[in-house]
């Protein structure tokens, strides 16, 4: 059974700090690009950070460059997100999302639940 578990959301205000994790299991996890995606109200999902299955390349959703890092740890089936200087725009339920392939034609793409973050004074 495939399971994408967040957890570290929260409240926190302006200007601190929060680390989401995704525990994976119920795939190849060392085999998967890992996303963080957030939705805030009336928004469309977006991508935050993503990372290679090696963890050798990492991307950034532009509103989050140089505040936010994603980080991979393939022996403990976890990805991570630490995210710095919170804004009230960061507010958004925050979610992880595995891609990978089965073969050359069946690919996956798994979504946890999701975490909510609140950034708010």
């Amino acid at each position: 059974q495939v399971q994408l578990v967040e957890s570290g959301g929260g409240l926190v205000q302006p200007g601190g700090s929060l680390r989401l994790s995704c525990a994976a299991s119920g795939f190849t996890f060392s085999s998967s690009v890992m996303s963080w995606y957030r939705q805030a109200p009336g928004k469309e999902r977006e991508l935050v950070a993503g990372i290679t299955s090696s963890g050798v390349s990492t991307n950034y959703g532009d509103s989050v460059k140089g505040r936010f890092t994603i980080s991979r740890d393939n022996a403990k089936n976890t990805v991570s997100l630490q995210m710095n200087s919170l804004k009230p725009e960061d507010t958004a339920v925050y979610y992880c999302n595995a891609k990978g392939s089965f073969t050359a034609t069946r690919r996956y793409d798994y979504w946890g639940q999701g975490t909510q973050v609140t950034v708010s004074s």
